[in-house]
């Protein structure tokens, strides 16, 4: 029937979006991320910001 024809068109789209959002939300959430703090160990050492103008 071509009058569903738009409604089959935006089902497929919603479904591959929403397929295509998922894949990318899976992906970036695979790999843990490190922040600086864990990467200097347990020495607790910091490192200095001052600025030498």
């Amino acid at each position: 029937m071509p009058q569903m024809a738009p409604l089959s068109w935006l089902l497929l789209f919603f479904f591959f979006g929403g397929i295509f959002m998922l894949f990318n939300i899976f992906n970036y959430f695979v790999y843990p991320t490190t922040t600086p703090e864990s990467s200097l160990g347990t020495t607790g050492q910091s490192i200095s910001m001052n600025w030498k103008w």
